[in-house]
């Protein structure tokens, strides 16, 4: 039975992701947020329930990929969808808007980047590129900015300008060969870790300072953070 405990707790990671599609198409975002973020637990539970209880399968990967591709994929397009309805002032639309379709494109570069993922051997103990979860979370925060009007910044969030320059860069990001450490703790230990720790510190102030606009911040940090290292890194000969 215990082969079975890490797959249930993927499917629930779908199970979330499918409800956050639901939320959207209703307009409920913070409720969408809630799901996000549990889908999010999930991911992260899986594999650590997976290394306490000491199995792995060929079936729990795949599934994992399945699931990523919904709540990691899929979610954060109909976040950009729905987000360019509001910035065309088209949410009350009851057809296709061409101009919204552009926010299914990080769906397919998602899909790309999971596929890239589980053929990649370099990415065991870090990423290529930015992990499906963080664009998903960078599209969660710039909804609940959009819904809160955080720092009263949802007028930024709702323009399309902006909005198509969050997709273009977060599919380069998603396909990109710029190294990302993983936020995941394999053991509880500052050495080797440090980076990991002092990122978390520097989330929970954020959440404590700018409350839902922190979601998108971080994730915007965790991106430059990692990019301006992998320019700033001196090239081998």
């Amino acid at each position: 039975m215990k082969n079975h405990v890490p797959n249930a707790i993927t499917l629930l990671n779908l199970f979330f992701g499918c409800c956050a599609i639901a939320s959207l198409f209703y307009g409920k975002f913070e409720t969408a947020f809630y799901f996000i973020t549990c889908a999010v637990i999930a991911d992260f539970a899986d594999g650590l329930v997976a290394r306490m209880l000491n199995v792995s399968s060929p079936m729990g990967k795949e599934l994992d990929s399945l699931a990523d591709m919904v709540s990691f994929g899929v979610v954060p397009g109909v976040i950009y969808y729905m987000l360019l309805l509001v910035a065309w002032d088209k949410l009350d639309s009851s057809v296709l808007y061409p101009a919204a379709l552009p926010g299914f494109i990080l769906s397919l570069f998602s899909a790309l980047r999971l596929a890239k993922f589980n053929l990649d051997e370099r990415q065991t103990d870090g990423f290529l590129g930015l992990p499906t979860p963080s664009s998903t979370i960078f599209a969660a925060g710039l909804m609940l900015i959009y819904d809160k009007n955080s720092l009263g910044l949802g007028h930024l969030v709702a323009t399309p300008g902006f909005l198509y320059s969050c997709i273009a860069v977060l599919c380069f990001l998603l396909v990109s060969e710029i190294p990302m450490f993983s936020l995941k703790l394999k053991r509880f230990e500052w050495k080797g870790n440090e980076i990991k720790f002092i990122f978390a510190a520097i989330a929970v102030v954020l959440l404590l300072l700018v409350k839902e606009a922190a979601f998108a911040t971080i994730i915007f940090l965790y991106a430059a953070f990692s990019s301006l290292r992998f320019l700033l890194k001196p090239k081998s000969l």
